[in-house]
């Protein structure tokens, strides 16, 4: 229950959002909107605003909806007609399928791109009045015998590039090497201002996280410390450079989210890190213990994540809308209904599948597996 609240927090605010995207250029482009649900299910509590928009909290808090007035699943030529039939001029004017397809994609496309502005304005924040970690990262202990020794690495290197990616922070080296999903990896060192560059093999140990959670974890056998008084370097950030941090961070989750399910799609990934809701609200919950900026921190990964996976072409999720605006601008017409229903079913599928591994996942992860 102390995990509950918080998490209940963060995904209203997540969602709200990126439901927030989708509603204001409905507005904008003259859509009527019927409905603007926080969660599933029966309702708990709502109000109608002045232009029939019922706005609801309802039971099951895992994701939300923008309805659009006459809101059809699929769409396709041969329903125009029949649409144009049941409502007159003036509630025609309000319906969402018989917009410009460049308007029905933008209205599409802002929800995810509402959680990447969401998560932006968080780090903004963040870098600009509590500061970010620009540590150089030097290396302090070499463990004997670890692939960091073999391959030459010594005290006193100072790391300055993973995978051929700038390292401005100790905090960085963890991230690249426990995110890295290839066999090597590239870490170029300054040694007595020469640059020299090793390829390291990491070894995979089972390990617990700050959490107390189960992981199988990457490390290349380096301790890192600060090279001065042992003090962390927290600098805040003009906005300028608060905003370039913010794009570039957004950038690398989500390069890194997507490197992850595709090596597990590859199968060389590690699918016990997938999780769904239950780990989400343990981590959240845990996080928030350690105060509001750590969960301001979680809240825009989560929203990056959030945005991401939507935009992924799989029916049922925004990023299968476009994929269907896409094949409507090269066809010159929507796709046949039974052909979008097929797609559906298909997109049914593999959400179900990935709720059904992520939960077994979380399950396990609590031990009742």
């Amino acid at each position: 229950m102390n995990y509950l609240l918080p998490f209940i927090i963060l995904i209203t605010v997540v969602v709200f959002i990126h439901e927030y995207g989708h509603y204001y250029f409905a507005k904008k482009f003259g859509v009527g909107v019927t409905d603007f649900s926080i969660g599933f299910g029966k309702e708990i509590f709502g109000w109608n605003d002045k232009s029939g928009t019922r706005w609801k909290i309802c039971w099951i808090p895992l994701g939300g909806y923008v309805k659009f007035f006459g809101d059809r699943n699929v769409f396709s030529q041969a329903e125009q007609a029949e649409v144009l039939k049941k409502y007159d001029k003036k509630d025609q004017s309000k319906l969402f399928i018989l917009k410009p397809l460049y308007q029905r994609a933008i209205i599409v496309a802002a929800g995810p791109v509402a959680n990447f502005i969401l998560a932006a304005f968080i780090f903004i924040f963040i870098y600009m009045f509590v500061g970010k970690d620009m540590t150089p990262a030097v290396v302090y202990e070499v463990q004997k015998d670890s692939p960091a020794f073999e391959a030459g690495i010594k005290k006193n290197d100072k790391i300055i590039a993973i995978n051929n990616k700038k390292i401005n922070s100790i905090l960085e080296v963890s991230t690249h090497v426990t995110t890295s999903t290839s066999d090597f990896i590239e870490i170029s060192v300054l040694r007595l201002e020469k640059e020299i560059s090793f390829k390291i093999k990491p070894i995979i140990i089972e390990s617990e996280d700050n959490f107390g959670s189960k992981i199988k974890k990457r490390i290349i056998g380096v301790k890192l410390a600060p090279p001065l008084n042992n003090k962390f370097n927290n600098i805040k950030l003009s906005p300028t450079k608060a905003i370039y941090y913010s794009v570039k961070e957004i950038w690398f989750v989500s390069a890194t989210s997507i490197k992850y399910l595709g090596s597990i799609f590859a199968g060389s990934g590690d699918s016990s890190q997938l999780g769904g809701p239950i780990r989400i609200a343990k981590v959240t919950g845990q996080v928030f213990e350690y105060g509001i900026i750590p969960f301001l921190s979680i809240m825009a990964y989560i929203s990056i994540n959030l945005g991401l996976i939507n935009l992924f072409p799989i029916p049922m999720l925004d990023g299968g809308h476009l994929m269907f605006y896409l094949f409507e601008k090269i066809l010159g017409r929507p796709l046949q209904q039974k052909t979008q229903e097929g797609f559906f079913r298909i997109g049914l599928f593999l959400l179900l599948s990935l709720m059904f591994f992520a939960t077994f996942n979380d399950l396990k992860d609590l031990g009742l597996f």
